[in-house]
């Protein structure tokens, strides 16, 4: 399993019902995810297939290691990206985290837009198992799924209300996402920006290990 090429193992796998496809290529639907996939080598044919997948005027995310993109492509954004292991010490159930489900994706977007934790759309909730954390009725803090490959899950969406935040609250819902992933026989891991010092702070306090180093590079063909 390449998990430095994480999205293309997914699409191709797991999460190919999902896939929109061309040759080799893969992407997910924009309004689930903004991720395009590549094989490990791409081919000249690979990138002339990435570029009618995506249209024109549209951008895609390439998840994987630093790769040369050729002119017929733009490249909108370029940041580092860290993955990251869970150790087998991390989960934990919580009893205050409850499943999210499709009434509550406007919440999650109205939470999303506020705290910036990664891409998270209309449609990202079918990729996984998403959970939250309520207070007098507001979903403060949340944490899912979106990434499945064999023998491993993305923990992902990880983020909690700017008035709530140095609670512990972004620690229990990790902790309780990656008790969901190992219960159904799976390995948690997850990514961040190279640039999150908070995160990486908090993804070492709870044992994470550092395993890949990887971009992010937004595409538009040209």
């Amino acid at each position: 399993m390449n998990l430095r090429n994480p999205v293309y193992a997914a699409l191709t796998g797991v999460h190919a019902p999902f896939a929109e496809s061309r040759g080799n290529v893969r992407r997910y639907p924009p309004a689930m995810a903004p991720f395009l996939a590549l094989p490990d080598v791409p081919t000249e044919q690979d990138w002339a297939d990435a570029a009618a997948l995506l249209g024109s005027g549209t951008t895609g995310a390439l998840m994987r290691p630093a790769l040369a993109v050729p002119d017929s492509f733009k490249v909108e954004l370029e940041i580092d990206l860290l993955q990251f292991h869970a150790p087998e010490s991390l989960p934990a159930a919580d009893p205050e985290a409850v499943v999210l489900g499709v009434d509550d994706v406007p919440e999650m977007l109205s939470l999303v837009a506020l705290t910036d934790p990664g891409p998270f759309r209309s449609r990202t909730i079918e990729l996984g198992t998403f959970i939250g954390v309520r207070r007098d009725g507001e979903l403060i803090a949340m944490a899912g799924t979106r990434f499945a490959l064999p023998g491993y899950t993305e923990i992902s969406a990880v983020c909690t209300h700017p008035s709530y935040q140095g609670q512990g609250l972004a620690s229990r819902l990790i902790r309780a996402v990656a008790a969901h992933i190992t219960a159904a026989g799976q390995a948690p891991f997850l990514h961040t920006g190279g640039g999150n010092t908070n995160a990486i702070r908090l993804y070492n306090s709870l044992g994470f290990t550092l395993t890949n180093e990887m971009k992010v590079t937004v595409v538009e063909a040209v």
